[in-house]
């Protein structure tokens, strides 16, 4: 009985990943285990139900009625058995389990992915998952534990934990100043039909700079020629001399050291951008998540000071 037990709490953790994934194989990875043994989870759990939970072929997986109405059982089976091994955990010292966490590409490199393996560790029972990606996260639909990210939120169904407030920059290599002159504010970027670069994907809202002119903040709508998801890709376009990302200082600063970017239009530079945590209002009622927080939060301010 303690074997189908278990057995019957990992096609639930399957299923309840598939679900927010829509995925076999990407429910696999976040599990550590094959596509196969996904699917073969999937399969039992609708035979001991009698029921499909998903529609799937070759191209395409979407939860039936079925489904969609025993996602919302199985997450609070789960939510239960979570907070119940949290509380075993904290009384024994010892948390265990595995944490799934997002953080934006630049900061996530820089900052995020370097402390991680200290905190594990720290506490070597809990596991991290760790993805990085510029493109918006849906914390509670992904199955999110917690979710570093920059710029304003407003969310009521999500904890903020403030971190740091970065300063931006409006910047370009030496090659594309030469070429299509130094812009001094945001009106010479627009009328000067300058590249900006832009950050862009589904659900994004960087479709405008936020400058300060003199005590106000104005929004400056561009067309660009280039646009990505990934951030990365934006700075190195920037240092090939394509056009002008708007970027934390932190990210570039080397290349600022270096002389390989410039700051251009100064007289009105960005608005500062918020970097946070966020998280779901039940996660912290598990030990392993408040102290992964707690230790990331602390750490973060103390590098950036």
């Amino acid at each position: 009985m303690i074997l189908q037990g278990m057995s019957y709490v990992n096609n639930l953790k399957t299923f309840v990943r598939v679900y927010e994934l829509g995925s076999m194989s990407a429910a696999g990875r976040d599990l550590r285990v094959s596509p196969a043994v996904s699917s073969s989870r999937i399969s039992e759990l609708e035979k001991h139900l009698g029921v499909r939970l998903f529609y799937r072929n070759t191209r395409n997986l979407r939860p039936t009625q079925q489904g969609e109405l025993f996602y919302k059982g199985a997450i609070k089976i789960l939510d239960t058995i979570y907070e119940v091994e949290g509380s075993i955990s904290e009384i024994t010292s010892n948390p265990k389990g595995t944490i799934f966490v997002s953080a934006p590409l630049g900061i996530g490199k820089i900052l995020i992915a370097p402390l991680v393996p200290q905190f594990q560790e720290k506490y070597p029972d809990i596991n991290v998952r760790l993805r990085l990606s510029d493109r918006k996260v849906d914390v509670t639909n992904e199955g999110l534990d917690a979710a570093f990210v920059l710029g304003s939120l407003i969310d009521s169904e999500l904890r903020i934990m403030p971190i740091h407030d970065f300063e931006r920059v409006l910047c370009a290599s030496p090659k594309y100043v030469e070429e299509h002159g130094m812009p001094k504010n945001g009106k010479d970027l627009r009328e000067s039909d300058h590249k900006c670069l832009l950050l862009r994907f589904p659900g994004s809202t960087e479709f405008f700079w936020s400058l300060r002119v003199d005590e106000e903040v104005k929004r400056y709508e561009f067309t660009s020629p280039l646009e990505s998801d990934d951030g990365d890709v934006l700075t190195a376009w920037a240092l090939s001399g394509n056009g002008i990302i708007n970027k934390p200082v932190f990210e570039i600063s080397n290349h600022l050291k270096e002389g390989n970017l410039v700051r251009v239009a100064q007289e009105t530079p960005p608005t500062n951008l918020p970097f946070s945590c966020i998280y779901p209002h039940k996660r912290l009622q598990d030990p392993k998540i408040r102290l992964f927080i707690e230790f990331m939060v602390e750490r973060c301010k103390k590098q950036l000071g």
